[in-house]
């Protein structure tokens, strides 16, 4: 095995879990979040032998699942799965209750694609909004409108208003 696939064997293996995650947030369904990792990882292999900056490396994977995940919405492919919550995987959770986690994933699904991205980079990988406007291309503006438009979504898709300062604060 040439140094090259050793190399890129050891960052999937140490990517695959985090990117995964994303990909679930982006789309809402375990087995398409699989795909699109695969995708992703691919992709990136047909360029790892141009790629020389490795500190680098985890943006320009988040950027290229970011990039599958809008281009097969544009494309359509997204029409031949219909996810439901019947079969739906879900992995272990933390200290928050799993009802309240459903219902948010739900709600993230029926975001625009393009809002439900900038949510998932600025607010799931902690991103600044220089470098999600970097990674997908566009404006820190646009970056922040949708943002907003996607938070005013999902407040209305969970019938939340949002939290308001206290007077006198």
């Amino acid at each position: 095995m040439a140094d090259r696939d050793i190399a890129f064997a050891q960052f999937v293996t140490a990517k695959a879990d985090g990117l995964q995650r994303t990909a679930y947030l982006l789309c809402g369904d375990w087995h398409r979040a699989e795909d699109l990792t695969q995708v992703t990882f691919t992709k990136l292999y047909r360029q790892w032998h141009r790629l020389t900056d490795l500190g680098a490396l985890d943006g320009y994977a988040r950027k290229v699942l970011v990039r599958v995940f809008l281009s097969e919405r544009r494309l359509g492919w997204f029409r031949r799965e219909h996810v439901t919550a019947e079969h739906a995987d879900q992995p272990e959770q933390g200290g928050d209750r799993p009802e309240d986690r459903l219902m948010l994933l739900a709600a993230l699904r029926r975001v625009p694609a393009g809002q439900r991205a900038v949510l998932v980079l600025r607010y799931w990988e902690d991103m600044s909004v220089e470098d999600t406007a970097r990674l997908l291309e566009c404006s820190e503006g646009t970056v922040k409108s949708q943002a907003a438009r996607g938070l005013q979504t999902l407040r209305a898709l969970l019938n939340v208003t949002p939290l308001s300062p206290r007077r006198g604060a």
